[in-house]
């Protein structure tokens, strides 16, 4: 690990260590630690699938309390080789976990996470109960299809029919009726004139869903054709969810029970268009251990008004009652 001891007292939420760490297949993931060696060890779990980690996210963690690492999953973010879905999966991700664990000894760590950060820590904990000493979730994902159904195909249309005629119109009329497969198919085509357009569709349409107050409610059809950039989150996306996110049916749900005794906090804006109230409310149904904590008047990004200081206080309050 390289230390970055030169920035460290100057910036207390400046990275510990920072390193690109081999896992096999042909993956290095990027690992930062924060806070101070000997603190409350912690784990952070970045959304998407295939965001990626941000500097504010190391702010989560007082780093007087906490030795928290952040890492980017593979093919995410500052990790190598950058998109790639090959051996990448949600069994690969929980294994990346338990070997970058056990590379800071760390017996257990409290498991925090956001969104589809939120569906590899209910994974990584059902599999590894025993090195969970804590879990604080904030917009709970579940990973099924039910959910991604739930928000594009009834959601979109009920609150923005505008934009639902944006993003369903994008596609020929016979590709209509398998509308979430059919942008998979075009996202994860090699041809760039067949992804690029979907690519950009489907991640300005997530990005509005996700904002309780969002500045646009359509989509720009003259930017899809745009040769800029594109963004990563929708091509890791549209290889986890159409394989179901590498799980059964319901697994996360169903296999709740696996969580008994682990306490957690579940941080769930309202106004959630994305994964609503509703799924949060099922899950801490079966996980008597947890602590359903609504935001009013925010929806799901972690930047909606209330949201962050909301993780913050829960990663706090969590940590608290395990030093009790």
């Amino acid at each position: 690990m390289v230390p970055d001891a030169g920035t460290r007292r100057s910036d207390p939420f400046a990275p510990l260590t920072s390193e690109l760490l081999p896992v096999g297949d042909g993956h290095d993931v990027h690992v930062e630690s924060v806070g101070r060696e000997g603190g409350i060890p912690a784990v952070y779990l970045h959304g998407g699938p295939g965001s990626g980690c941000q500097p504010d996210h190391r702010r989560l963690f007082d780093p007087e309390r906490f030795h928290a690492v952040l890492f980017d999953q593979r093919g995410a973010g500052r990790s190598r080789p950058k998109g790639r879905r090959e051996h990448n999966t949600l069994p690969h991700l929980i294994a990346d976990m338990e070997t970058i664990r056990e590379k800071f000894a760390f017996e257990q760590w409290m498991v925090v996470g956001g969104s589809w950060g939120a569906t590899l820590a209910l994974a990584y904990a059902q599999v590894h109960s025993d090195r969970v000493s804590s879990i604080v979730l904030r917009a709970a994902f579940l990973g099924t299809r039910a959910e991604l159904e739930g928000a594009f195909l009834e959601t979109l249309p009920r609150f923005y029919p505008g934009l639902s005629d944006d993003f369903i119109g994008l596609l020929p009329t016979g590709e209509r009726e398998k509308l979430l497969d059919a942008y998979w198919c075009r996202i994860l085509d090699p041809d760039v004139a067949v992804h690029s357009p979907f690519a950009r569709a489907w991640h300005d349409t997530e990005r509005i869903l996700s904002e309780h107050a969002s500045s646009r409610t359509r989509l720009d059809l003259a930017s899809l054709k745009s040769t800029g950039a594109l963004p990563a989150t929708p091509f890791m996306e549209a290889h986890y969810f159409a394989n179901d996110c590498f799980m059964k049916p319901n697994q996360l749900l169903d296999d709740a029970q696996k969580l008994k005794g682990i306490p957690g906090i579940i941080v769930q804006g309202r106004y959630d268009l994305l994964c609503p109230p509703a799924t949060s409310h099922a899950l801490a149904a079966r996980w008597p251990d947890a602590e359903l904590r609504i935001v009013p008047g925010a929806g799901h990004t972690l930047y909606d008004p209330g949201i962050r200081d909301a993780v913050m206080k829960a990663i706090a309050d969590v940590a608290s009652k395990m030093t009790d």
